[in-house]
């Protein structure tokens, strides 16, 4: 699970089993909520989790797995053993087994002292292998997760070999009652039927083991719900093949030894369920592919490590890597946890974070990220941030907490299913006294296939996935693209922007100045001239005078032999190299050592029209150049800008910087408005001014100082690489620093409401439609069954239509 606490809130996600439709949700929901110290409960069908915020001084994650099993579902628990070194004594075995049986998400811990071992039964989605190994090498023992080549096999996965091996075993007995009831239509006369099928006892031992065997998940469910005090579609499903297998029954037993020929229903209660597990089947497959974006994520992430313990290499498992690790990695290796270069240089493969295709060039103390690529040099590195603690796992979790979490829509879709059921029923009864009081009085069997196929038709399973696999499917396709959502809610309210204000520094702009602009008299020698500049700056710690010795130093030029060096607060520097006096500033500077830049001034005023800072170059009491650096535009910014202007969105620009670079950097990128001169703390105020004129705000910032805006706007964006400050501060991370990704955003958002619209929609009209041409006596129950069957599965494939989203090309 990941875990959270804030305060006395702390925050269970819960992985559950045995839910068949959004009124299982539902109940879950109410049944947590019911509980003393539960401040929120959240179930998500889709993904079979339940998000719990609880008190954690009145209740704990043990007191809600029994509520939840209490219920009736399951909560999935992960058995692994380990293996334990450094025991001496059965004090040892009894003090883990206490220690983490207190740790959340653990249900049971085992030790065995005499062979080193330790059983651990665990909640996957609450506590992690890594967890469980640090807090027992905290003890002071030794703990390894052992290996035997096997896997631990995904609860979903043995859910869908599990469901293919009821829905066999159901088919082998229903295709021979399926042959009889197809023998009985008039266009199928011609079929031959083997005369034994007829026979009522035979259709009876054919169809008891699908009603009761494969047919027990239903009556189970069933039993559960309403001892709960609710109903779900197992309810529905139980009701309608129950009354047609033991209506036949009765009729079997009446005119047995008789000449009549009984009106048989058999084929109907096992052709149903069989249908009814084939949805499930698909459905259950169709969940599981709107989860691929968590497992590409996740399979990003590196399996090994070499590490340097005791002065020896060891290739160790990812997840006993700990901070402060000496790992080694060889070209066209992974980086396996975050950390630093502490030996050697290299170039590494930041796209799968940044989404810039050029390898970065990394030396001693630059950053590293876990699962980012090593290109062509040997590096050592030090870990500082491993486990969840890793970009990649920040990146994972925050899309998990998305998928898991509910749009308001969805709410209503909830509210809805929840008294769904009971008035099916009560339709169904009406229907079935219509019948056989006025349509056809006193005839039962024609009132019981109405009642059979009004129940059939109406199982609510669309409604409750309408919603969550479309959230799942979105959100999990923007994350392949960069664009984390932190919420559900925040992705149905990225559709409603009309107003976008970006502040300039590191979101229009690179954030990081350059050297743009070199002029030098005509009587110098600009290698010359350049030389003495960038080693007078060198001297200097302002970022603008870095940008020029690193825009020198790029051009292969030497610098000079400084003797002297003096920084001049607010004006420039002034040094002594080579025998040179040189003085580089401002035109005061110029104007107070008597150097004469009247020729230069024109030149000078249009660099800083351009929104560039340009310094005025004295050598030995003359004027010799000019050169101007500037924080340069992202060359992808004005093509956003324009993008979202033609989806009709207003773009503003805000920034501290003063009016005229601003002005001339708004030109270049074309916004609509520009804003400047505007402090850290008076920017939420300018956000507040424009939600006030009725406009809906996104704010896109760095996520540190802007931090006051993005928590104001309706929708905070944050331009960043996923760390922990940017996560925090906004509503979505936009991971690869692009602008065009806020344009992606907003697109994913209206492409995944739209599509959330017409699966509500069409879960809606399957049943206002459907139950009327069921009541209507229209539709058999085998084909009732199969509509609602195929009435879930469009919606899921429907939902998945999300997963091949192209951005950056669509303009809505």
């Amino acid at each position: 699970m990941m875990s959270a606490e804030t305060g006395k809130v702390k925050e269970a996600s819960l992985q559950i089993t045995g839910m068949t439709c959004a009124a299982c949700a539902t109940r879950i929901e109410k049944g947590l909520e019911k509980m003393e110290g539960v401040d929120e409960a959240s179930v998500n069908l889709a993904l079979e989790r339940s998000t719990i915020k609880y008190d954690p001084s009145m209740l704990n994650e043990k007191d809600l797995e029994k509520k939840i099993e209490a219920l009736g579902y399951g909560v999935v628990k992960q058995k692994t053993e380990f293996d334990i070194t450094g025991m001496t004594c059965a004090a040892c075995a009894t003090r883990i087994e206490k220690v983490l049986g207190k740790l959340d998400g653990i249900a049971n811990a085992n030790v065995n002292l005499a062979l080193e071992k330790a059983m651990v039964e665990f909640n996957p989605s609450e506590v992690t292998i890594p967890d469980i190994i640090a807090k027992i090498e905290k003890l002071g023992y030794g703990a390894h997760q052992k290996q035997d080549g096997k896997e631990q096999a995904d609860h979903r996965e043995m859910h869908i070999k599990d469901q293919q091996r009821k829905f066999i075993f159901s088919v082998i007995f229903s295709l021979p009652l399926l042959w009889t009831m197809v023998g009985h239509f008039t266009f199928t006369s011609f079929l031959y039927v083997p005369e034994f099928l007829m026979n009522p006892w035979i259709q009876l031992i054919l169809a008891t083991p699908v009603q009761f065997i494969i047919g027990k998940q239903f009556y189970v469910g069933a039993y559960k719900a309403l001892r709960n005090g609710s109903a779900n579609m197992d309810v529905l499903v139980v009701l309608g093949t129950s009354a047609a297998y033991f209506y036949s029954l009765y009729q079997a037993i009446v005119t047995a030894g008789t000449h009549h020929g009984p009106h048989l229903y058999f084929e109907t209660s096992a052709v149903l369920i069989t249908l009814i597990l084939l949805g499930k089947l698909f459905e259950a497959k169709a969940k599981g592919r709107s989860s691929e974006a968590i497992k590409k994520l996740m399979g990003l992430q590196a399996k090994t490590a070499i590490v340097v313990r005791d002065g020896a290499e060891k290739r160790v498992p990812l997840e006993e890597v700990v901070i402060g690790d000496m790992i080694l990695v060889k070209p066209g290796e992974k980086i396996p946890v975050d950390g630093e270069v502490a030996e050697g240089t290299t170039a590494v493969d930041e796209s799968m974070l940044t989404g810039e295709s050029l390898p970065v060039d990394k030396m001693n103390g630059d950053v590293l990220y876990g699962s980012t690529i090593n290109k062509n040099g040997f590096i050592k590195m030090t870990a500082t941030r491993v486990g969840r603690d890793t970009a990649l796992a920040q990146i994972i979790k925050v899309v998990e907490d998305a998928q898991g979490s509910k749009a308001p829509i969805q709410r209503m879709a909830d509210r809805i299913s929840g008294i769904f059921v009971p008035i099916v029923v009560g339709i169904a009864i009406l229907t079935f006294l219509v019948w056989i009081i006025w349509i056809h009085p006193g005839e039962f069997t024609p009132a019981l296939e109405v009642l059979i196929a009004v129940l059939v038709i109406a199982c609510p399973c669309a409604l409750g996935l309408a919603t969550p696999t479309s959230i799942m499917a979105g959100s999990g396709r923007a994350a392949e693209f960069g664009i984390l959502f932190k919420g559900g809610e925040h992705l149905e309210q990225t559709q409603e922007i009309d107003t976008v204000v970006v502040d300039k520094t590191g979101t229009v702009t690179h954030g990081k100045p350059v050297l743009t602009d070199v002029l030098i008299a005509e009587n110098q020698d600009e290698n010359k001239v350049l030389s003495l500049i960038g080693a007078a700056e060198k001297q200097s710690e302002h970022p603008l005078a870095q940008a020029i010795v690193h825009g020198i130093e790029e051009k292969g030029i030497e610098l000079g032999n400084i003797q002297y060096f003096e920084a001049i607060p607010g004006f420039g520097v002034q040094a002594t190299i080579s025998g040179q006096g040189v003085i580089i500033g401002t035109r005061k500077l110029m104007q107070q050592y008597g150097i004469d830049i009247t020729s230069v001034l024109p030149m000078m005023e249009e660099l800083e029209g351009n929104g560039k800072t340009a310094m005025l170059v004295g050598i030995n009491g003359k004027y010799a150049g000019l050169v101007a650096v500037a924080d340069t535009i992202k060359e992808t910014s004005p093509e956003a800008v324009r993008q979202l202007q033609d989806m009709g969105i207003k773009v503003i620009m805000m920034t501290g910087d003063n009016e005229r670079t601003a002005q001339a950097i708004g030109r270049e990128v074309g916004v609509d408005e520009v804003i400047a001169e505007v402090l850290p703390e008076g920017k939420a105020a300018v956000v507040k001014k424009l939600q006030q004129q009725g406009k809906k705000v996104a704010m896109v910032g760095d996520g540190i100082n802007d931090a006051p805006a993005l928590a104001t706007a309706d929708i905070g964006m944050a331009i960043g690489t996923g760390t922990d400050v940017a996560m925090e501060a906004a509503d979505i991370t936009l991971i690869r620093g692009d602008l065009k990704s806020i344009a992606d955003a907003i697109i994913m958002s209206r492409k995944t409401m739209r599509n959330i619209k017409q699966n509500l929609f069409w879960a809606f009209a399957y049943n206002i439609v459907g139950i009327p041409i069921a009541a209507a006596g229209f539709l058999a129950p085998w084909v009732a069954g199969a509509a609602m069957a195929f009435s879930s599965v469009s919606v899921v494939l429907n939902a998945l239509r999300l997963q091949r989203v192209k951005l950056n090309k669509d303009v809505l």
